[in-house]
């Protein structure tokens, strides 16, 4: 919860209002599927009123502002109340279109729609509304985000292959590493790499037909084809780009006629030296209710995965996110959240935009027990949820041993190895000493844990089921 804001009295930073919807954005990123979350939130622009009392929400057309009502106005309302400490009135409103005429005219308001709420009016300030994106001339639209490049990607161990191939793709498109396909857990910078090979193509050749999407966007696309017969238009769209970045495949799992159109659109652009790079959370062979011939297709190409950043990777990336918001953050507080913030980058943002929204909100510089403040929410969590004797229950069901061989002297290699993979994962996933892991399991000496530690993270790296079975147990435990 953010502090109490000031007296309606009392004129608020200029931009509180911003840090408060920032902090809000920020939590509903945690708790919506990602996809979920960049098509209908992100998109989201909000006026806060100088006391906090209200906040106006505007969604770009009648459609969306609908489906923000019926599916997320109270999640909304219900978080700005819980970060204000204070009852928020939440208005939805269309972005206002302004003519050339009107350009200028303070009066041009959006017309809101009705929601229920329980403060009382505040005036407001101008709407500080986001730039509508305009399609060029041709009418193609190329959907990248020109902010998310190889410059700014913060390389490591974690995802330095991932990173060499797709450079290597974004200079010699069409030739190796084709398909490129990437995959990893939620949050590990795989989005960031596909719009970094788009951005860095069009840098080198900005005549060059290069189309971002969500694999989602793709299904819509098929949809709006079949329902209005027009998929000539549809393959012209699709089969004449130089360079398709999809993200997230594994949602054309169960939809038979968007798997045969990617299938036609795939085999068009390979035979026309047009380079496809696609991301998902598991390996192609991993993929489940997709065709086989399409699997074999992702898998022809190049597979890397992206790994979760280990712990200096996670510092650089705390530095480097704040310096571009125009912050400095102590080292000594980059690494107190990079220890507690350990599954992905997304995560680290999100504890970076708290922090900085609550330095802001407070005018309090950045420290350590401001850190432990804006996060204490997600510390409660993460200390409540992950502990030892949770870990080694979720692998032993997940490995159908009993709980009690984690700790047990029996070495089976149907025993032993999930019992090393709980220990890799009590090592990642929590605070605790090597000599603290081996007395919970079964007191045995720190240097039995240290070797299966480096053996589980050296495999990891060479094995791709194994890998792919420690992305879902992690998931798990972190809920």
């Amino acid at each position: 919860m953010l502090p109490p804001t000031p007296h309606p009295s009392s004129s608020a930073p200029a931009d509180a209002g911003q840090a408060l919807w920032l902090a809000c954005t920020n939590a509903l990123a945690q708790d919506l599927p990602e996809p979920q979350f960049n098509i209908w939130i992100k998109p989201l622009v909000a006026q806060v009123a100088a006391d906090f009392s209200r906040v106006t929400v505007f969604a770009a057309n009648r459609f969306k502002l609908d489906w923000i009502r019926t599916q997320f106005a109270g999640r909304i309302a219900d978080t700005l109340e819980r970060l204000h400490g204070q009852p928020v009135h939440l208005e939805l409103a269309i972005t206002p279109r302004i003519s050339p005429t009107a350009k200028g005219n303070s009066e041009t308001k959006p017309v809101p729609a009705d929601l229920a709420g329980t403060a009382t009016t505040a005036s407001l300030s101008a709407p500080e509304l986001a730039p509508t994106e305009e399609a060029p001339a041709s009418g193609f639209r190329n959907r990248l985000n020109g902010a998310l490049t190889f410059e700014t990607l913060v390389e490591g161990s974690a995802n330095r292959m991932a990173r060499a191939a797709a450079l290597h793709v974004a200079g010699s498109p069409g030739k190796l590493y084709n398909p490129l396909f990437i995959y990893g857990g939620v949050g590990l910078g795989k989005t960031h790499l596909v719009h970094a090979v788009g951005n860095r193509l069009l840098q080198q050749r900005p005549d060059a037909k290069v189309l971002y999407i969500h694999a989602e966007q793709f299904v819509s696309d098929v949809v709006k084809a079949y329902q209005r017969k027009t998929f000539e238009q549809f393959k012209d769209k699709y089969h004449s780009l130089d360079l398709l970045l999809i993200d997230d495949v594994q949602f054309f799992a169960n939809k038979e006629r968007t798997q045969e159109e990617f299938f036609n659109a795939f085999e068009a652009l390979l035979a026309k030296k047009s380079h496809i790079v696609m991301t998902s959370d598991t390996y192609p062979k991993g993929l489940t209710d997709i065709h086989e011939r399409l699997i074999s297709r992702f898998d022809a190409g190049l597979t890397v995965a992206i790994e979760p950043p280990e712990l200096e990777m996670r510092v650089a990336i705390l530095i480097s996110k704040a310096e571009s918001e125009g912050a400095e953050m102590p080292e000594e507080v980059a690494f107190f959240v990079a220890k507690n913030v350990r599954s992905n980058v997304r995560e680290l943002e999100g504890a970076l935009r708290k922090i900085l929204a609550y330095s802001r909100f407070n005018q309090k510089d950045i420290s350590i027990a401001l850190a432990r403040e804006a996060l204490r929410d997600l510390l409660s969590i993460q200390n409540r949820q992950i502990g030892v004797e949770n870990i080694q229950k979720t692998v032993a069901d997940y490995y159908k041993i009993k709980v009690a061989d984690m700790y047990s002297k029996k070495r089976p290699a149907s025993i032993a190895r999930p019992r090393q993979i709980a220990m890799y994962l009590a090592k990642e996933l929590t605070q605790k000493s090597l000599p603290e892991i081996g007395e919970l399991f079964g007191g045995r000496d720190h240097t039995t844990v240290l070797h299966a530690v480096r053996k589980i993270a050296g495999e990891r790296q060479q094995n791709t089921e194994l890998n792919q079975q420690l992305h879902v147990l992690e998931q798990t435990l972190k809920g």
